[in-house]
């Protein structure tokens, strides 16, 4: 097949976090046309917008990609779930919609790796430009950006008792852990606005589909990349219902797929390893062997507590009378869990002796469940989830088959290093540590999980090989850099091919310490700057010429 009569300046494949910002930032400028595939559908379903509501989507049949790791080695041959979002915002739009960028040190780190202009002030600069924090304007923070970032605007005395804690082990309390310092116990900050979920998509989409030169269109699966020899000249999708359509891009793709699809997507197109693409009768384009590597994730281990005080979510949404309550709380005031989820407050600190930044998280839920998502205890409970914030295990994402519509295998490869092996034992030590203080332990009756008996290192390490899971962070498989094994340049352009970009969590060197959508977010804004810019120094010549290969091609 050829590519059809349509064709525009960008095609943008994934309607996520970075997509959604390269949709509006690209349209600023009205000579430039844009299109935006999303394989979900548009974000309608009312419970993506109520901040509580990603209990209702975590396990979505169409929401959600819900993709599965391959048996993990080093986690008793689990198969570990990977939630994704698949709709209008991507995963911004399922997400337990906490704030936290990462450290500064995380963004010189990369510059240092290879991807130059990628430091800490540079980072910054767009974090600030995409946020809208209900703080106002500072240093640190944005009053004019789309994303509306917000205050947990009531205490919950949980959250009180575990900041408290936190101080009883040495732990400075904090307001902000996207201020000068990440180190201290707070209440979170989340994407949220008057009590609904700011997604990617109602920030930056939203407002940019007013535009002529936006067409956004939806349950659209991109198959492939089309290229004409070295150069993407536009994309392969299918829409749901079976039909096959092909559409040119007169300036660039822009692969906006995330960590686990984006590398799916080039290897599909003949992008990848040599070995594996001819191993599955795909036609070698182009040997990137990078491409698919480098996967990483926070590997994380939940503690589960039964509390002497009735004051948890569990409580809220035990009976039909409670639950009637807690949702006239929130239809009236916007206020209770619905309003804010149940993640509410988190410590960050130091546990390695070697340490010289924090290097793990804690994290309180209100709530207490077998799995995340899904049915509340019947008992008073809470949760404490722990990870560590740059963990040393890497893994891959490969294709199984020349299948466009068949998932990637996906080994995360966790738990394979002495570091993560010890880090994870010091993390379940420090929660037990918080919840043993003098501020937190009035409020727990007993640890539920593990549970006392699991004692030892031995036995930590044991605990975490049977429940620990996915911290929803997965990125770093098409690296950006320098070195013959990135996947992109510092500017995103997929080296060794003309065109074509990736732009999304699967560029970053190393996984930030923290939450990833802020930075799919601050990664976006800067490369439409640098889109931008280098349109602006093509030759006219070049511009013209790759429509001629579009136009040539129908």
């Amino acid at each position: 097949m050829k590519p059809g009569p349509v064709s525009y300046d960008y095609v943008i494949v994934g309607g996520g976090s970075a997509g959604c910002v390269l949709a509006n930032r690209l349209t600023e400028d009205e000579r430039i046309s844009v299109l935006l595939l999303e394989a979900g559908p548009p974000d309608t379903y009312p419970w993506i917008h109520v901040p509580i509501g990603y209990g209702k989507t975590m396990f979505h049949p169409v929401l959600n990609w819900g993709f599965e790791s391959e048996p993990e080695p080093n986690l008793n041959g689990r198969r570990i779930y990977t939630p994704r979002g698949r709709t209008l915002g991507g995963s911004s739009a399922i997400n337990g919609l906490i704030q936290i960028r990462g450290q500064a040190e995380d963004f010189d780190q990369w510059e240092t790796l290879g991807a130059e202009g990628w430091n800490r002030q540079e980072a910054l600069r767009y974090f600030i430009k995409s946020e809208r924090n209900a703080r106002g304007a500072g240093p640190y923070h944005g009053a004019d950006g789309p994303l509306w970032v917000s205050d947990i605007n009531q205490r919950h005395e949980l959250a009180d008792a575990f900041i408290a804690g936190a101080r009883d082990l040495g732990i400075p309390p904090t307001d902000d852990f996207n201020g000068p310092s990440q180190e201290g116990a707070g209440y979170l900050q989340l994407t949220t606005r008057n009590g609904f979920r700011c997604s990617a998509a109602v920030a930056y989409l939203r407002p940019a589909r007013r535009r002529r030169n936006l067409r956004v269109v939806t349950g659209a699966h991109v198959l492939r990349v089309l290229l004409d020899g070295r150069r993407a000249i536009g994309v392969e999708y299918r829409k749901d219902g079976g039909s096959t359509q092909q559409v040119g891009a007169s300036r660039e793709v822009l692969l906006s797929a995330g960590a686990l699809q984006s590398p799916q997507l080039l290897q599909l197109s003949g992008i990848g390893p040599a070995d594996l693409l001819s191993s599955l009768g795909i036609p070698v384009l182009h040997d990137a062997p990078g491409v698919g590597e480098n996967l990483q994730d926070h590997l994380l281990l939940r503690f589960l507590y039964k509390c002497t005080k009735p004051i948890t979510t569990n409580d809220d949404l035990r009976t039909p009378l409670k639950k009637l309550q807690t949702a006239l709380r929130y239809a009236m005031f916007r206020k209770g869990p619905m309003a804010i989820g149940v993640m509410i407050a988190s410590l960050i600190t130091r546990v390695m002796p070697d340490a010289t930044s924090p290097d793990m998280q804690i994290f309180l839920s209100t709530v207490s469940a077998d799995d995340r998502g899904k049915k509340p205890h019947a008992f008073s409970g809470f949760t404490m989830t722990y990870y560590p914030l740059r963990p040393s295990s890497r893994g891959s994402v490969r294709i199984k088959s020349p299948d466009p519509m068949a998932p990637p295998a996906m080994v995360f490869n966790y738990l394979s290093t002495n570091y993560d092996r010890a880090i994870m034992v010091a993390g379940a030590r420090l929660t037990r540590r918080l919840a043993a203080t003098r501020s937190f332990a009035p409020y727990i009756f007993e640890e539920y999980r593990p549970g006392s008996a699991v004692e030892t290192d031995a036995d930590i390490v044991g605990a975490v090989r049977d429940a620990g899971t996915t911290g929803f962070h997965p990125v770093g498989t098409c690296r950006m850099g320098r070195d013959e094994r990135s996947v992109v340049d510092p500017r995103l352009r997929v080296r060794g091919v003309a065109g074509l970009r990736v732009i999304d969590a699967s560029v970053m060197p190393t996984l930030v310490s923290g939450n990833t959508n802020a930075g799919t977010i601050m990664i976006a804004e800067k490369a439409a700057d640098m889109i931008r810019e280098d349109a602006a120094k093509d030759n006219p010549v070049t511009v013209d010429r790759a429509r001629v290969a579009v136009a040539s091609a129908r």
